[in-house]
């Protein structure tokens, strides 16, 4: 399993979430190869508090915390660093549904679809 280092930033990403990260970002054409990355955050809202947000990126932006995990870049801000510690991202597939589940170690509570949180 992947692991953040030397940043501050504690996101572990399973096998299979790299995987399915490291398809997202071959597909984005138009982004330079060099500088794009997997963006991960955590913002108010949601039905318990918090949630997550991911997305891809061309770039970091100028504040952001940039860790390397297994060749994909992981830009972090400082807002959210604070809220993924220890957390590990895992690509679940199910004959119901598929995406992305966060483990949360730090959480209190959480709601039923499983991207929102409490701390």
């Amino acid at each position: 399993m992947g692991t953040t280092q030397d940043t501050g930033v504690n996101v572990r990403l399973t096998p299979a979430a790299l995987g399915k990260v490291r398809e997202f970002i071959a597909s984005e054409k138009e982004m330079a190869p060099d500088t794009i990355g997997l963006r991960i955050g955590v913002l108010p809202g949601g039905c318990s508090g918090f949630k997550y947000e991911m997305s891809i990126d061309e770039a970091p932006a100028s504040d952001d915390l940039v860790v390397e995990i297994e060749g994909v870049k992981l830009f972090v801000d400082p807002f959210s660093a604070q809220y993924l510690a220890g957390v590990t991202v895992d690509y679940v597939s199910t004959m119901q549904s598929s995406g992305f589940s966060f483990g949360n170690p730090n959480a209190t509570g959480g709601c039923g679809c499983g991207t929102s949180f409490s701390v």
